[in-house]
């Protein structure tokens, strides 16, 4: 080999060499996950298993091998049911505690109090539970449900499974319910169901005294028609909503109640024997039969104990974990941008079967299922559908119907097809 090409070669040797020292300084050690939960206040009773479960898939993690050579660290922080609070500690996360990516909230009001802040500073949040749709953020992944995926599945089951004819829409006070509703309202009139016979109300968070607000919905069937309840009230507020059902005798042959927020967490802390018969819709239920499942739940019983269950935004977890997980390795980096980039189209198998899908419009491709509640407080599943892609915006109020959203090609997540131009999305909350 002459002098020159030896040069060259020692010379190409040390530039890869260098590029590589480079690639694997791009990721700092260890990675540190935020987990975004509230572990006390009137959401605590649904977000502390969420919390729970990032600490075992980062355990579960950690014994694979880490990530990208480093080891996974988590950092827990507190919003405590306090809207405001949530910015505060998202803030937080990402400055002081310099995280790569951040799991949660629950409430769409804590999410929005976040939003500002990861836009801001550029972070990534996952977000795993089912929500009103009508936005998109190139820094959020919705692996909870959109509308299309669970409160429209369950209004068609009231409607063809039941012969439900008039709805009761009851819902905690903020974002969720009254956006959710508002969707339902256009879709039940687009059914023929008339304005008269569907009845609104909402509650502040916490709320415990119901017996008017139940009274007023078996008043509805005074006529004779039969009575639904769909159910958006969130957090410990639901206990005292069951047993005021039951209380006044209401059975799910009476009136049935459809809830998008109640599922085996919420159910551990209630006495399920008059609430047997009413519903849920998610996008998994603890009762599938799947091995995949089998094995979740027996890893999570052995760390938790076997008293604790599981829940549909846990799956949303495992799922958005996993699929950031697979990103991450094949972006080379947790860097945010190549992160979001290697997100599309990632692939994961759900817990109930089938495989989920992450669009374009940072929403998942899953099934949808309505359960039954039994008395042990699980849930029997009378109704699996195929993977349905998550709308961002609905087709269901005229404003949105219009819109689409796409991160990969478009790189818009509020396009008005009709004009062909990319809004800016502002927040109506």
């Amino acid at each position: 080999m002459s002098a020159t090409k030896s040069t060259l070669m020692g010379a190409s040797l040390l530039i890869l060499a260098l590029t590589g020292a480079a690639s694997a300084q791009e990721t700092e050690c260890p990675v540190k996950v935020g987990v975004l939960h509230s572990l006390s206040g009137t959401m605590a009773i649904s977000e502390t298993t969420l919390k729970d479960t990032m600490l075992l898939l980062i355990e579960q993690q950690n014994e694979n091998g880490g990530l990208l050579g480093c080891e996974i660290e988590p950092v827990v922080v507190d919003p405590a049911s306090d809207w405001p609070l949530f910015a505060e500690k998202a803030r937080e996360l990402l400055t002081v505690h310099d995280v790569d990516v951040i799991f949660g909230n629950w409430t769409s009001v804590s999410r929005k109090s976040v939003l500002p802040v990861i836009e801001e500073l550029n972070g990534l949040l996952f977000y795993p539970v089912q929500y009103e749709g009508e936005e998109s953020s190139k820094n959020v992944f919705y692996t909870g449900a959109a509308p299309n995926q669970q409160a429209i599945p369950a209004t068609d089951y009231f409607l063809e499974e039941l012969g439900v004819e008039k709805f009761a829409l009851l819902g905690t006070d903020y974002v969720y319910p009254r956006t959710t509703n508002n969707i339902l309202e256009s879709y039940l009139k687009s059914k023929g169901i008339p304005e008269e016979d569907i009845f609104v109300n909402y509650t502040p968070f916490g709320h415990s005294d119901w017996s008017k607000i139940v009274s007023d919905v078996v008043a509805l069937g005074a006529d004779g028609k039969q009575v639904g309840v769909i159910s958006t009230i969130n957090g410990d507020a639901n206990v005292g909503f069951y047993k005021e059902l039951a209380a006044q005798g209401v059975s799910a042959f009476d009136i049935p109640v459809v809830a998008f927020s109640v599922g085996e967490e919420e159910l551990s802390g209630l006495d399920t024997s008059n609430l047997v018969g009413h519903l849920a819709a998610w996008n998994y239920f603890q009762s599938a039969d799947t091995e995949a499942n089998e094995e979740w739940i027996a890893a999570w019983k052995a760390k938790m104990g076997e008293d604790r269950v599981t829940n549909d935004p846990m799956e949303a977890h495992y799922i958005g974990f996993n699929m950031w997980v697979n990103a991450v390795e094949e972006a080379g980096t947790t860097d945010v941008d190549a992160v979001r980039e290697a997100m599309y189209g990632q692939e994961f198998p759900n817990l109930t079967g089938g495989t989920a899908v992450m669009l374009p419009n940072h929403h998942l491709a899953k099934p949808v299922l309505i359960g039954e509640i039994t008395e042990d407080g699980q849930f029997d599943i009378v109704s699996q559908t195929e993977e349905v892609p998550g709308d961002a915006w609905t087709d269901f109020l005229p404003d949105s119907a219009v819109l689409k959203s796409d991160w990969q090609e478009l790189g818009c997540g509020m396009y008005n097809t009709q004009n062909e131009s990319c809004v800016q999305i502002k927040s109506n909350y």
